[in-house]
């Protein structure tokens, strides 16, 4: 059996990709043993590369509030609702390893109200879907349900920002049919000791 293509469009040759470029996606696979498929996806455009990866760390790279754990919950609950395969896969592994919990992702990605989640992620991740799904709704009691858990001015943005980004990038790997890489199907599933 053949393996898919890792997308509706042809991958780039990482010879002919800008330096910068072949340069992230290198240091992505010494860390991962890896190169997730959507970096040889993006590679194609190099301009829109460097900017969707540039915003990707200002939000999820950052420090603040936030643990890196939380960022991914936002991930994988909207790209859940947005039916992103690759991103709830790909998120999914990425949140298994931060939350050093094998359950989590997939409670989150199916429904996040019956996931095991403090009250702080729960509101969190009810403002965060509604970004994601009616964010003309979006009201002061919202934010004032952020403030009642602790959340500041800042979290609030950050979790907005991070589940419109994540609306744009669910559309593109929707778009152009991205397929997750199997490692990450298994990856931090191993059970807590």
């Amino acid at each position: 059996m053949t393996k898919p293509p890792i997308s509706r469009f042809a991958r780039p040759d990482l010879a002919d990709v800008p330096k910068d470029v072949r340069e992230r996606i290198e240091a992505v696979q010494e860390k991962s043993g890896f190169v997730p498929n959507v970096f040889l996806a993006l590679a194609r455009r190099p301009d829109e590369f460097r900017a969707f990866f540039a915003y990707h760390d200002a939000l999820m790279e950052k420090p603040g509030n936030l643990s890196k754990a939380e960022r991914e919950m936002i991930v994988v609950a909207t790209s859940g609702l947005n039916n992103c395969h690759y991103c709830v896969v790909a998120h999914g592994a990425i949140l298994r390893v931060r939350a050093k919990n094998p359950l989590l992702a997939d409670q989150v990605a199916i429904n996040y109200r019956k996931a095991d989640l403090t009250p702080r992620q729960r509101a969190m991740l009810d403002f965060a879907l509604k970004v994601a799904a009616r964010s003309h709704e979006i009201e002061e009691a919202d934010y004032q349900a952020l403030s009642a858990q602790g959340f500041t001015e800042e979290d609030a943005w950050d979790i907005a920002a991070i589940a419109a980004f994540y609306a744009m990038s669910n559309r593109l790997a929707n778009a152009f049919a991205i397929r997750p890489n199997d490692e990450f199907y298994l990856m931090g599933r191993e059970a807590r000791r």
